[in-house]
């Protein structure tokens, strides 16, 4: 169905609004941004567009629009920022493409996603071509899954453990060794969130 041009505008920013913090724009935020006085107005543009089909909401809650694809599924587009390695660490390399992601699979702040080579996390669930979703953080706690960056350059998944002044980046492959770096070494990218299989 198509929209008109204030409704097109409301679906816009409520799109790069998710893409930028990972959840969506309050009312609030709506009306100031688009100079309204009252909610009333946000109100009837986000109805009609639930009723074309862009947006579900749940009026119970805060922040809980979402966007609806032409699939009927809830998504946002991610940057596919290039592979990391389950296995050996590998070069860090950012590619210029996008990937839609489930709105679901999200946390706050920024996300990302990355494709995945090798076979060290399949007890895990995520195996050589899978793509992970992560939230870019720069702390860890013990025993999450993050996407570490190793000697400055070179990037991989693992299990994470600070134990004694070192580093335990942990397999999920029974056929494989822990690896084990000082602390300084080690820099936590971001923590994986959740894992997207394409067949």
């Amino acid at each position: 169905m198509s929209l008109t041009k204030r409704q097109r505008e409301i679906l816009n920013y409520v799109e790069s609004f998710l893409e930028e913090y990972g959840y969506a724009p309050s009312f609030d935020e709506i009306a100031q941004f688009f100079g309204y006085s009252s909610l009333a107005t946000v109100h009837e543009h986000l109805s009609n567009l639930e009723k074309k089909g862009f947006l579900r909401k749940n009026y119970n809650k805060s922040r809980s629009l979402e966007l609806v694809t032409a699939e009927g599924t809830l998504a946002v587009e991610l940057p596919l920022l290039g592979s990391v390695a389950a296995g050996l660490p590998i070069e860090a390399i950012e590619e210029q493409e996008t990937i839609a992601v489930p709105h679901d699979m999200l946390r706050s702040g920024q996300n990302y996603v990355l494709r995945v080579r090798g076979d060290s996390m399949i007890e895990e669930q995520i195996r050589d071509g899978d793509f992970i979703v992560v939230n870019s953080r720069q702390t860890a706690d013990n025993g999450e899954m993050v996407v570490a960056l190793v000697h400055g350059g070179s990037a991989t998944v693992k299990k994470y453990y600070r134990e004694r002044g070192r580093i335990r980046l942990q397999p999920a492959n029974e056929t494989m060794l822990p690896m084990y770096f000082d602390e300084e070494d080690v820099q936590v990218q971001g923590v994986v969130v959740a894992v997207i299989r394409k067949y």
